[in-house]
């Protein structure tokens, strides 16, 4: 259990630029910091591993939940079924549909607050932002809403649901966390897992339009950084 005088919160930290910036906001609010990572059975582990790296150097108590038993309860996702095709292109509803993981924020904010009760902490943080809203149902504010309504009676002990980003784009974010002087080296943001970002998935086309947006380069190498509608989208956050 956590010292009463350090309030504890547990962040759900996937090695990703926003839970990157989140996990060191909570530590720039003096908390006492518990990152949680899942592997649900996703088609890298590069996320994890930088998680865990991260982790190591914060000295931030760390653990990955294996969940890879529920795989085939959430598999029609591109995100978690090898055989389907990953969408290219800007980050919209239109093209990025199938990335979609069926409940995955439900289902890891359960979890969560779980871990939460257990501890003693009395919040949970999570990345969800504004950006996402369009194509992720679990991101939106109706959905941090109703959740933070059952983390507040589920238990004898009361959780709040903390999201800091909800209403900010990811150069919002990423403008924050360099304010804070983050190295996003230390993140993955790539829908692929290998030896360099793809450059070309929504997910990596998001990722450099906020750096973009911020006049800054990517620390990240790329197998391709494309400069098509980068700009245009950058101008969008």
């Amino acid at each position: 259990m956590n010292d009463a005088s350090t309030p504890a919160t547990v962040v759900i930290y996937s090695g990703g630029m926003d839970s990157y910036t989140v996990l060191h906001r909570a530590l720039r609010e003096r908390r006492e910091v518990h990152a949680l990572s899942f592997d649900y059975g996703q088609r890298h582990a590069r996320e994890l591993e930088v998680a865990a790296r991260v982790c190591r150097k914060l000295g931030v108590p760390h653990q990955v939940v294996d969940i890879r038993a529920i795989h085939g309860l959430i598999n029609a996702s591109a995100l978690t079924d090898a055989r389907r095709e990953l969408p290219e292109g800007d980050y919209a509803e239109g093209t990025l549909t199938a990335t979609v993981v069926p409940n995955r924020n439900m289902i890891l904010l359960s979890l969560a607050i779980a871990k939460a009760v257990n501890i003693g902490a009395g919040r949970v943080d999570y990345g969800a932002h504004g950006g996402d809203h369009v194509l992720y149902p679990d991101c939106r504010p109706a959905f941090v809403e109703a959740m933070n309504a059952v983390a507040g009676i589920a238990n004898f002990q009361a959780v709040e649901i903390h999201t800091p980003y909800l209403h900010a784009g990811k150069a919002e974010i990423l403008a924050e966390g360099l304010a804070m002087g983050l190295d996003y080296a230390d993140t993955w943001t790539c829908y692929r897992g290998e030896e360099l970002a793809c450059g070309r998935c929504g997910s990596c086309r998001e990722r450099l339009a906020a750096f973009a947006a911020n006049d800054t380069t990517d620390p990240l190498d790329y197998l391709q950084r494309p400069t098509d509608s980068i700009d245009s989208l950058a101008g969008e956050h």
